[in-house]
């Protein structure tokens, strides 16, 4: 009864203790993912050298893919979770569970399985040289082997998060981080595994991460709990997961293949260096947008409870609040861009390393570019989840597609050529050209989610009656 009276405070308590509630744990959960992948690169750029740096960041395309469909099930059950909640229909918020481990299972297998099929295909579309490659192809060899393991991980932790239980939830992703952190310098220094040394204990924390949800979710006294009639394909549930799961696919789809015309671009200056630098960059950024995701989570169960009990002024104080709190932390990453691009490019490399240097100076130079804009991007990303969060994903899907792709992969075919152009006598001038692609980008993608969100606020001000919850 406890924790049903905590999932129906969603519906009275103040804002603005609701979210700090629900935001701290999510933030701090989120922001050891963002961890996690920063110890990675760590210990990988330390122990391995720079150029596995660039093997990382050939990884990220096929990565984002996994981390799409994982989001589209994993996002997609708890959003509708919450509003079923809401609506105060349990039984369906039940099957919902149910529907997300199964779903988990088949797209985890599928994912592994094709995953592995492309891998060489996919590493070889890249002008590096053939030591990157090599590095890139251990790593993922393991992380497609665990690919089931990971969407399990992620997906019931979203689900614990949505059924009211946000520091259960926390201390789970806090195991996997601390689990990494200890493993990571033994599989690669102790053992001498490389970089394959990272990617096990990566899977190796994911599965004890796993762990701690299963056996939430197999506890009674859980509010949502494994029952046997759950697990059972649901045509209509699977319907309502994956189309309120579509934003945060795309998202992650768009990011994937953003990443891999990054990598195009950048392999044809000079790969291993560039490419090496775009991923340390990558991976700073991400550090943030993991801050104002977590945020988004916290608003998440608030927005989705109050939008299904129909509960409109509640719904606007949540994503007002959020925003605020986005636009500090996206603002707080432009300036550690502006003042301390070094040493964050120090952190990833080792000394005396012959290739440190010339990728501390890229990063320093790409950083300063591609984060001109990025203090509006919290705005960007509130926006976008916001819409996920109510039930309208088309709006999220096209606010998401708007920045990684309908913007920014044009902008990465027509800029490179202009930069090159404008100094031919350096050819590499190009590259300015990329970096310069992604603020620019920002900018109309802000544009646009100030235009849908000022419409969608003053509907819900107004005319309250128009909208229909799913």
């Amino acid at each position: 009864m406890s924790k049903q009276v905590t999932t129906l405070s969603l519906g009275t308590d103040p804002i603005s203790r609701l979210l700090p509630r629900f935001a701290i744990p999510a933030i701090i959960a989120m922001t050891s993912t963002a961890i996690f992948n920063i110890v990675d690169s760590i210990f990988i750029g330390r122990g391995v050298g720079a150029l596995a740096l660039s093997s990382m960041t050939l990884t990220m395309p096929l990565m984002s893919i996994s981390a799409a469909f994982g989001s589209m099930v994993g996002v997609g059950a708890a959003a509708t979770t919450s509003i079923r909640l809401g609506q105060g229909n349990k039984c369906a918020a039940e099957r919902t569970l149910g529907n997300l481990v199964l779903l988990n299972i088949v797209v985890g297998i599928m994912i592994g399985v094709v995953g592995y099929i492309v891998l060489d295909p996919v590493l070889h579309l890249f002008n590096v040289s053939e030591e990157t490659i090599s590095k890139a192809r251990e790593f993922m060899q393991v992380i497609l082997a665990g690919n089931v393991i990971t969407h399990l991980y992620l997906g019931l932790n979203e689900m614990m998060r949505a059924s009211g239980y946000p520091q259960k939830s926390m201390y789970a992703m806090l195991t996997a981080v601390a689990v990494n952190c200890i493993l990571n310098p033994l599989f690669i220094f102790k053992f001498g595994w490389g970089i394959r040394g990272s990617a096990f204990s990566t899977i190796i924390a994911q599965t004890l991460a796993m762990t701690i949800s299963l056996h939430h979710f197999s506890r009674r006294d859980s509010f949502l709990h494994f029952k046997r009639h759950i697990f059972r394909f649901d045509l209509d549930i699977i319907k309502k997961i994956l189309s309120i799961g579509m934003a945060p696919f795309l998202m992650n789809l768009c990011s994937a293949i953003v990443v891999f015309f990054v990598n195009s671009a950048l392999s044809k200056y000079d790969g291993d260096q560039y490419v090496g630098a775009f991923g340390t960059i990558n991976r700073m950024v991400m550090l943030f947008i993991m801050i104002v995701l977590g945020l988004n989570q916290g608003m998440q169960p608030i927005v989705g409870y109050n939008y299904g009990a129909r509960k409109y002024d509640r719904v606007i104080k949540a994503y007002t609040t959020t925003v605020i709190c986005a636009l500090c932390v996206t603002t707080t990453g432009f300036l550690i861009s502006r003042f301390m691009p070094e040493q964050v490019a120090r952190l990833f490399v080792k000394a005396n390393d012959a290739d440190a240097e010339a990728l501390v100076e890229a990063t320093v130079y790409g950083m300063k570019y591609i984060m001109v804009m990025f203090w509006a991007v919290g705005f960007q990303i509130v926006t976008g989840n916001f819409f996920q969060y109510i039930g309208k994903p088309k709006r999220a899907i096209l606010i998401s597609m708007t920045r990684q792709m309908l913007f920014l992969v044009p902008l990465l075919h027509i800029l490179p050529p202009l930069f090159a152009a404008h100094n031919p006598s350096d050819p590499t001038y190009g590259v300015t050209g990329v970096w310069m692609a992604q603020p620019i980008a920002d900018t109309m993608s802000v544009c646009l989610a100030g235009v849908l969100i000022f419409f969608q606020m003053r509907r819900l001000k107004r005319n309250p009656d128009s909208e229909e919850s799913i």
